[in-house]
């Protein structure tokens, strides 16, 4: 044993005192003792310790009120009871009251440090999950969710309302605008967020396991079912149930679920008896579900119920402000954060329509991240196609751009204009083809054509 935990050893029998001690320093522990419950007590207000070992039956103050004090002041502090044989009964109270474990004497030594190993290990364990549950709601907390436009500030102020609720939410937007991360802001800054956020996208599940993987299943209740089962809604208890792309809900489940949010209890498939949950729910759609509701492909009275605060997520081509802030925090993400961002590259961004939304963008600066031909900046050249083609095309978010300027009334010289574009290209692009055609919109078979009709060498 190498760990040095601190081990608070309580007895007042001198001998055993002074063996446990010995053997206690020989397993590696740092050891303090003390002779009955007052001394102990005073040890551990005075330097603490990780887990105490205290005999149960003591004069001054007996092992039950120390266990009792010691919880009172460190919850996390593991207390393991000695108890003589014919005092079981009160150290089986003792863990009622938080004790760990007991051990009767007489006993052997390697069967009190087992015990202490696996209290210590218990405590590390919820010692981790507590710092894990801190970098969550600290990773998911709403300042955490980058947006610097209005309606992302709309949207902070509906989470630090809604957060400390038990209230129904409805999250709409399209895919990729970032619903999940706003349903987990939500859980995070509640008062759920110690419980599970157990999220489930209702249009991946197969039509014949939905059933059972919402609500559970019995044993026998199916082909296969050879255990009983629990579903979404018995994991979720205690914490939040996400339910993703709730539209696509078969007709005949909308009403299970329904049933579900207004009686606060489920029924396994195959099983009789109702099972209480106790869950908040969180919806999303990124369809128009008033739409559905009044073609009649989504119930109306689930809506209603499912609908109670409404947040509507824009998409990221309604919110240009936010892409420079996200573009930087992607790059951070991917330890690019000292990467330069070329102004002509942001621009290129902040004109594309972004249709897969804020995902999109942070696969396109992954990308150029990954395959950038300058190790210190990211160009318009690094950038996917699709976003620079139609930027160099003259196509915005909000469509087909003006022309860079209006034709005069006597004319141009369109080849002049055209070599001079092709020659920009080529600049820009570092004298790779494939670039400088993806830059004007073309195939670069006919960049290739257009640069030998013009006769401009790369070079």
């Amino acid at each position: 044993m190498t760990d040095r935990s601190r081990i608070l050893f309580v007895e007042d029998d001198d001998s055993l005192r002074r063996v446990a001690e010995y053997n206690l320093h020989r397993a590696g522990f740092e050891v303090a003792v003390a002779s009955d419950g007052a001394e102990g007590w005073a040890a551990f207000q005075k330097d603490g310790a990780d887990l105490v070992v205290t005999d149960l039956a003591m004069q001054k103050l007996d092992g039950y009120e120390l266990l009792r004090r010691i919880k009172g002041v460190s919850p996390d502090t593991e207390v393991i009871i000695i108890t003589a044989y014919g005092t079981v009964d009160r150290a089986v109270e003792a863990m009622k009251a938080g004790a760990f474990d007991f051990v009767t004497k007489p006993f052997e030594f390697d069967v009190l440090r087992l015990t202490i190993e696996r209290a210590l290990e218990r405590r590390r364990l919820l010692q981790e999950n507590t710092r894990l549950q801190s970098e969550l709601t600290e990773r998911f907390r709403p300042e955490s969710i980058i947006g610097v436009s209005a309606g992302m500030e709309r949207i902070f102020d509906l989470i630090s309302r809604v957060a400390p609720t038990d209230t129904n939410v409805l999250i709409l937007g399209e895919s990729g605008t970032g619903k999940e991360l706003i349903a987990r802001a939500i859980h995070y800054h509640g008062h759920r967020k110690s419980g599970p956020f157990v999220a489930v996208n209702c249009g991946a599940l197969p039509r014949d396991l939905i059933e059972s993987e919402l609500f559970g299943a019995q044993r026998g209740a199916f082909t296969g079912a050879d255990h009983d089962r629990p579903g979404r809604f018995e994991r979720a208890t205690g914490g939040t149930l996400f339910l993703d792309e709730i539209t696509e809900l078969p007709t005949d489940l909308q009403v299970k679920l329904l049933r579900a949010l207004q009686e606060r209890q489920i029924e396994r498939l195959g099983g009789q008896e109702p099972i209480a949950v106790d869950v908040r729910f969180i919806c999303a759609s990124n369809a128009d579900v008033g739409q559905m509701v009044a073609t009649g492909s989504f119930r109306r009275d689930l809506y209603f119920r499912i609908n109670v605060v409404t947040i509507q997520v824009p998409p990221l081509r309604q919110r240009s402000d936010d892409i420079e802030p996200l573009v930087h925090a992607f790059l951070e993400r991917y330890h690019a954060e000292k990467v330069v961002l070329e102004p002509e590259t942001l621009a290129a961004l902040k004109r594309h329509a972004w249709p897969g939304n804020v995902r999109e963008l942070e696969n396109a600066i992954e990308r150029a991240v990954v395959l950038r031909e300058n190790a210190g900046r990211i160009t318009v050249a690094d950038l996917p196609w699709e976003i620079t083609a139609p930027a160099a095309a003259g196509v915005t978010a909000s469509g087909p751009a003006t022309a860079p300027a209006n034709l005069p009334d006597g004319g141009i010289d369109f080849s002049s204009v055209e070599k001079s574009l092709l020659e920009q290209a080529l600049r820009k692009a570092g004298g790779n083809r494939s670039r400088a055609a993806r830059l004007l919109g073309m195939s670069r078979q006919t960049l290739l054509y257009r640069l030998k009709k013009f006769g401009i060498s790369v070079e």
